[in-house]
């Protein structure tokens, strides 16, 4: 897999026009993240409109949910065709199993390839505070994330979304075939907006991850083709 190729940008957009109009400006960027503003906008017609581009798709709902609701929205989700699928590892290991099944019985009813099922480990603007003194849990940020991420490699998930500051940990873990994805990624020269746990591209590639999502330093550029390229560029230069 080449440098560009590791890189989601998320079509985080109101409606189907203007995410036409994001995709056909940035023409060279083949894997793009539709998420739950985007998706409840336009329903799968958004999907449609970017298999007819030949572009990857992450689709990005965080299902979660009791194992059954799970399980049928994983279903249909994999009907579709999509490369990557969440679901929250909070759900619990009988979800994430039921998930799991229903996404490959999904994809083969479709005719279609079943996608790799990621677990959310935690969302990355959750700080460690906030996850002692508004979650309530008691365990260390860090130790929270891989004990998700454990969860779900138990259940037969293919990955975990985590921040770059989880990755090296995750993949010391969990091994080299457990897909690992990194929201909250900011190259140096950009504006860290409400990511709390970030790194640079360069620095979470080599810390083991195997896909970035990196929206607004490219998106809400001035020049996003230029800001396309220069990363693409300082990931090429590690490779």
């Amino acid at each position: 897999m080449n440098a560009e190729q590791r890189i989601i940008v998320p079509l985080d957009v109101p409606d189907e026009q203007s995410a036409i109009a994001l995709v056909d400006q940035l023409p060279q960027i083949g894997f793009w993240k539709v998420g739950l503003e985007l998706f409840t906008s336009t329903g799968p017609k958004i999907l449609e409109v970017l298999k007819s581009r030949q572009k990857r798709i992450f689709l990005d709902l965080k299902f979660h949910d009791i194992p059954n609701t799970v399980a049928g929205a994983c279903r249909s989700a994999a009907s579709y065709g999509v490369d990557l699928l969440t679901i929250h590892a909070a759900s619990g290991n009988e979800a994430l199993k039921a998930a799991t099944e229903a996404a490959q019985q999904g994809a083969a009813q479709a005719g279609v390839k079943p996608p790799k099922l990621i677990a959310i480990t935690l969302l990355t603007s959750i700080s460690a505070r906030q996850l002692a003194f508004d979650l309530k849990i008691p365990l260390e940020l860090p130790e929270y994330a891989l004990e998700m991420a454990l969860l779900a490699q138990e259940a037969g998930l293919d990955g975990a979304v985590c921040s770059p500051q989880e990755v090296a940990q995750l993949r010391q873990t969990c091994g080299n075939d457990f897909l690992l994805v990194c929201p909250g990624v900011r190259p140096t020269w950009s504006d860290k907006g409400d990511q709390k746990r970030s790194l640079t591209p360069a620095q979470a590639i080599k810390a083991g991850a195997d896909y970035l999502v990196i929206g607004r330093p490219i998106t809400t550029a001035t020049e996003p083709e230029l800001a396309w390229k220069r990363i693409s560029e300082e990931l090429t230069a590690i490779a």
